[in-house]
């Protein structure tokens, strides 16, 4: 049983279309780790709200090496 504790994260992002967040959703898929997330591409700041087992720091690198950028929303 893994034992790394939940995180509820909170990002800022860039992902504006559907086809970005088919893109995020293709990989994300693949990650046993995120547990549950969405894209408030209606948003200003298009928040990404992940549960996950990852740290604040992979889920921005994950996001990164898509082409897209990723910050912790404030």
């Amino acid at each position: 049983m893994n034992s790394s504790p939940i995180n509820i994260l909170v990002f800022k992002t860039n992902i504006c279309t559907k086809a970005d967040c088919s893109a995020v959703k293709e990989l994300f898929d693949t990650i046993s780790s995120i547990i549950e997330w969405n894209i408030d591409t209606e948003d200003i700041d298009r928040v990404l709200r992940i549960v996950t087992q990852l740290g604040q720091a992979d889920v921005i690198s994950i996001v990164n090496k898509l082409g897209y950028a990723c910050s912790e929303l404030e």
